[in-house]
């Protein structure tokens, strides 16, 4: 069930996954009162994704010990299409920490809830996780542009400045990104490395 959001824009878009109502109507309350909004909850891991597609939640709050599975695989699952998690449990064991930094969670809190902690959690989570996403999104791009290079390197006995300067070229030539445009040749390149020469 969705709740209603404070007036204006809210601070996060908070998605509740807890079987346990009054843990979710603590968490509730300690959204709205930090300036967030729930957007909705779930009480099953059956019901989280679909929750998670669609409601595109800032960040979900997940808790550990759910009655038709793991909280902590469920976070991995939600990590995964895109959404930041924080793990709502009472337990502090070494295990589950480990397998929650695996899981991809951003970050934890305690049961019972303490109102007081809950804002910088989340915001951290939030932030924490933009960061990563961004880093991952910077590293893959470098990737294509140095695959690019080396393919222009190959092709044309360039040096690898020559290479780097004829793609920045080609980027501010065409108004596009550096990385599109490297995209672009790898993909010219695998289509004519699959055109039959006869």
């Amino acid at each position: 069930m969705a709740s209603e959001a404070p007036k204006g824009v809210p601070r996060w878009r908070v998605a509740i996954l807890d079987d346990h109502e009054r843990s979710r109507a603590a968490l509730r309350a300690a959204i709205w009162a930090a300036g967030g909004a729930v957007v909705g909850e779930a009480v099953r891991c059956a019901d989280a994704l679909a929750l998670v597609r669609r409601a595109s939640p800032d960040v979900a709050v997940c808790a550990v010990g759910l009655p038709d599975g793991d909280g902590v695989e469920m976070a991995r699952q939600m990590v995964e299409t895109g959404c930041p998690v924080v793990l709502f449990t009472s337990h502090t064991r070494q295990e589950l920490v480990d397998r929650a930094r695996s899981a991809g969670v951003m970050s934890y809190l305690l049961k019972p809830l303490r109102s007081a902690e809950l804002a910088p959690v989340l915001d951290l989570a939030v932030a924490r996780f933009s960061e990563t996403r961004d880093l991952r999104r910077s590293l893959e791009e470098r990737k294509i542009i140095e695959r690019a290079k080396g393919r222009l390197m190959a092709r044309y006995q360039l040096s690898e400045d020559e290479a780097f300067r004829r793609l920045r070229r080609a980027a501010m030539d065409s108004r596009r990104p550096m990385v599109d445009i490297a995209r672009a040749l790898l993909v010219s390149e695998s289509v004519a490395s699959d055109v039959p020469t006869h």
